[in-house]
């Protein structure tokens, strides 16, 4: 991304700070979260396969992730890093707060690490803009380019361990492993990312991909980036300006590249127009083990690549931002081989009141089974039907007057030990940069259930109340959206990828 001017940067950062030294001020548990719906500006509006179970309006929230070995989500925000207890997946009970001010640390990375004393769990922070935290107030970043580690190993104390810094942009960063994480892969920027070792997680450092060179060298990529996803084959998918691009992470400080998307993600293929009209925000390749080169689009022959397409700076609605299915013809090492399926944009999907003049891009998702759950922004939570890749169809929604939902994810099932069983419940988070973290139970094809959660989701050993939580007072909250929409809609353009994408 391009820098923010200083001034902005330093405006960011202050603000910031104070939001993360009143949150801290604030304290844990001082009072009750909202489970209701008390929107002041109106209620939910849900389809009626979707149920709103509650609202946790603490945090100024972007972004979250599950661990693997504890039922446990870790949330970011502008003003902290939470953990969640998760056991319950329908009340969510706050458990520990880091009073950390950051922007955007947009996709919030869990990782873990199987040591002597035992498994040892993390969360990453991609500093894009700034931080600050009481935690370490030796180290204040106004500029951005630093990975932060911050344990979790104790849900009730998460704590900052280390810092490294990267010669590429960190607004986002992501463990190539996150049960085993090793190895960490930047956003990356003008048609470069930077691999960073963490197999010492007190000393983290960035990987010199050319000795021969003066200074740490970078990786390249033909994609200018964004988001890296890595699938269950270890297969890392680099989604940016210039598309997609396949990677073979086996030798994860030597990544191979195997596949593009080619002009269709560039945005320049005139067969498939507004395919990529800013970035290829995020993926996500189900059933990856199956892989059959050169077979039908299928998600039983684990070659559909599922993607969205951010476009911000656009107000129609059906233009904005997409939600895409791309068929992967081949890993061979030859570029082109992902090409379009279908996409939809907001306006597509009918739910919506406001077509003109909206806030409206896809960005994060999830999907259950083809059941996809889509954060666009003032769109609210979207659930679309992918189970045909080439025929997406509209499935559900939840949509608040003035929210802004940033992510949207399936909770996973965890069994008795506290380890993900590989299952999805029918329990949606959606993290919203207004109301903080909202519930949903969705009626899934097949349970019988209805929009009611599963047992699994609620186990019968407790009826967990509500979570409490401090929160954030609407002053500063306001303070904090305005910073963010403000900063988050400069006009960001990178130089173009590298050529032959």
């Amino acid at each position: 991304m391009r820098p923010l001017a200083t001034a902005t940067r330093t405006a960011a950062a202050l603000t910031l700070v104070v939001a993360t030294w009143a949150t801290l001020a604030i304290g844990l548990g001082s009072a009750p979260a909202s489970a209701e719906d008390d929107n002041p500006l109106g209620g939910v509006l849900t389809s009626p396969n979707v149920t709103h179970l509650g609202g946790f309006p603490s945090q100024v929230g972007i972004s979250g992730c599950f661990l693997r070995t504890a039922p446990l989500l870790v949330t970011s925000g502008l003003d902290s890093v939470r953990v969640w207890d998760v056991s319950d997946a329908a009340h969510p009970q706050l458990t520990g707060v880091l009073p950390s001010a950051q922007f955007e640390n947009e996709a919030m990375n869990c990782g873990e690490r199987r040591t002597p004393d035992g498994v040892r769990r993390f969360a990453l922070i991609g500093v894009d803009a700034v931080q600050a935290s009481p935690d370490d107030p030796q180290h204040v970043n106004v500029g951005g380019g630093e990975l932060v580690v911050v344990d979790v190993t104790d849900p009730a104390a998460p704590r900052i361990a280390s810092r490294a810094a990267a010669t590429t942009s960190t607004h986002t960063v992501t463990c190539v492993d996150d049960t085993d994480c090793r190895f960490v892969y930047t956003a990356g920027d003008s048609g470069h990312f930077s691999i960073l070792d963490l197999r010492d997680l007190d000393a983290p450092h960035e990987v010199d991909t050319d000795r021969g060179a003066p200074g740490v060298q970078p990786a390249a990529s033909p994609t200018a980036g964004h988001k890296w996803n890595f699938d269950a084959a270890g297969i890392g998918t680099h989604t940016g300006w210039g598309g997609a691009s396949m990677w073979d992470a086996s030798r994860p400080a030597r990544p191979r590249l195997l596949t593009t998307t080619g002009r269709a993600g560039r945005g320049t293929d005139p067969e498939h127009p507004g395919w990529n009209d800013f970035i290829l925000h995020n993926s996500f390749r189900p059933h990856a083990r199956a892989f059959k080169p050169r077979s039908s689009p299928s998600f039983a022959h684990g070659n559909v690549l599922l993607v969205t397409e951010e476009d911000y700076e656009q107000t129609d609605c059906a233009q904005a931002g997409s939600f895409q299915t791309w068929w992967v013809k081949r890993l061979d090492g030859r570029r082109g081989a992902i090409v379009p399926l279908d996409k939809v944009e907001l306006a597509d999907l009918g739910s919506y009141p406001l077509p003109q003049g909206a806030f409206c891009s896809s960005h994060w998702f999830d999907d259950r089974a083809g059941i996809v759950a889509v954060g666009f922004y003032g769109g609210g939570t979207q659930l679309i039907d992918a189970r045909d890749p080439r025929h997406l169809e509209p499935y559900g929604h939840a949509l608040w007057p003035g929210s802004e939902v940033w992510d949207a994810m399936w909770v996973p099932v965890y069994d008795a030990d506290g380890r993900q069983t590989g299952a999805t419940s029918n329990v949606v988070y959606s993290i919203d940069l207004v109301r903080g973290l909202d519930v949903y139970a969705v009626d899934v094809p097949g349970d019988g259930l209805g929009a009611l959660p599963s047992s699994a989701a609620v186990p019968t050993r407790t009826t967990a109340a509500r979570a409490t939580d401090s929160v954030l007072p609407a002053g500063l909250l306001g303070l904090a959206l305005a910073v963010a929409v403000a900063v988050r809609r400069r006009v960001n353009r990178l130089p173009e990828a590298t050529p032959g994408g």
